[in-house]
């Protein structure tokens, strides 16, 4: 598995990698010090992941994230890796197609467990964290939001399921939630997915809250 860094710290870059390489299947391809030059080098090596800070000078771990999904058609996983989990930075990195978010202070273990878990095409989300920033961007705007179209698309049981993706369950733990299999589970995920038009699970929570399908003020139905 092939990663990028994308961190204007040296030290920071430096105590990934050491965490990273020290595991028998993951490998750092490539840093980057400005968002400009993790375009340019993710074009280049074409990795499966890529850790990108969200301040950095010249280019933005947020611009960098809309080139590269703009850019390549086939991106690869990006992970915003932050200070702050109440950054607004992340947020418009999520809203620009980012698979999730990790705080600098993490543990080895959590920072190996989430690599692994965005390159196999999961997302990598903090509901509380999501919702408390979607609330912070809906009080900013200046009118609500129009419902989106897709709301009357979804049928009664996907419409379950993304409320319960937003509120942070698992396709395992959807399935115990619904007593439905999991290829029933897997089934009507993709149906949210498809009928959203968005690229993974992040992207749909981000959609939910953005369009007031789900309120960002309240938690969304846990376990």
């Amino acid at each position: 598995m092939r990663i990028v860094l994308a961190d204007d710290e040296r030290m920071v870059r430096t105590a990934l990698r050491a965490i990273l390489e020290s595991e028998p299947d993951l490998t750092v391809a490539g840093e980057a010090v400005t968002g400009a030059e993790a375009v340019a080098l993710v074009r280049e090596l074409r990795p499966d992941v890529v850790l990108m800070d969200v301040r950095m000078p010249e280019v933005d771990g947020i611009r960098a994230t809309e080139t590269l999904l703009r850019v390549m058609p086939d991106p690869p996983r990006i992970v915003v890796v932050t200070t702050f989990e109440n950054d607004s930075y992340v947020y418009d990195a999520l809203r620009a197609g980012a698979s999730g978010f990790l705080l600098k202070r993490v543990t080895a273990d959590e920072l190996v467990g989430a690599v692994r878990l965005v390159a196999r095409g999961d997302s990598l989300l903090f509901p509380a964290a999501v919702r408390a920033l979607a609330a912070e961007h809906a009080a900013a705007r200046a009118r609500p939001v129009p419902a989106a179209p897709w709301t009357e698309r979804l049928t009664e049981r996907e419409a379950e399921v993304l409320r319960l993706m937003a509120a942070g369950l698992s396709n395992a733990e959807i399935s115990g939630r619904l007593r439905v299999g999991p290829a029933t589970t897997k089934s009507h995920v993709a149906g949210v997915l498809a009928k959203l038009e968005v690229r993974d699970r992040t992207q749909a929570v981000i959609a939910a809250f953005e369009s007031g399908f789900v309120a960002a003020g309240r938690p969304a139905p846990g376990p």
